[in-house]
């Protein structure tokens, strides 16, 4: 068996905190990668941290996160066989090399707010993004990939919640430790 990571995390950004004010959920950013060290992050996101545009398909780095001073995450392993781990191979290489033809589904955030299910070609929002891809390797969604949420993600039967806590901590090996039962276990200051 092979594994992929779903990572959920909820940033400073102006436009992150307009996404949680109307959805009242802990986490607005979707990524996934396919290592557990989170080399790189894909998803749907900003070109330029510093805008909000343009946005489209990006590869993530633990740089691109270290201007934040908090990032909470949650980061969950799906186990995949080795046909979906070269499928998910693939497909990201498939948007790496094909970049330019890809945009942020802009209006896919109202069309979600409002429970419409409406699907665009070649535009995508992180959440649907992370959900088509799983869809392609053959998982199987709650809900259809236009409306599917970094919240919806988070509940998939396939994920193992692996970490939970500051994304920084993460990639500097600060991790605290998760139960069977994907809670956190409180952490005693020594």
């Amino acid at each position: 068996m092979e594994s992929i990571y779903l990572i959920t995390m909820q940033t400073e950004t102006y436009v992150a905190k307009v996404i949680r004010f109307f959805t009242k959920k802990p986490y607005n950013h979707a990524s996934l990668a396919g290592d557990a060290g989170m080399r790189e992050l894909y998803s749907f996101c900003r070109t330029n941290p510093k805008f909000p545009l343009p946005a489209t398909f990006n590869i993530e780095t633990q740089e691109r996160f270290s201007r934040f001073q908090s990032v909470p995450c949650e980061i969950y392993e799906i186990s995949v066989t080795v046909t979906q781990k070269q499928q998910f191979n693939e497909l990201m290489r498939h948007f790496i090399d094909n970049r330019e033809k890809y945009t942020y589904n802009s209006l896919g955030l109202g069309y979600m707010l409002f429970n419409i299910k409406r699907r665009s070609k070649n535009k995508f929002v992180c959440s649907q993004f992370v959900a088509y891809t799983l869809k392609r390797l053959g998982l199987k969604l709650k809900k259809p990939v236009s409306l599917c949420t970094p919240d919806d993600l988070r509940f998939l039967p396939e994920s193992k919640l692996m970490y939970k806590g500051e994304l920084q901590d993460y990639f500097t090996g600060k991790t605290p430790l998760v139960s069977k039962h994907n809670e956190p276990i409180p952490q005693t200051n020594n």
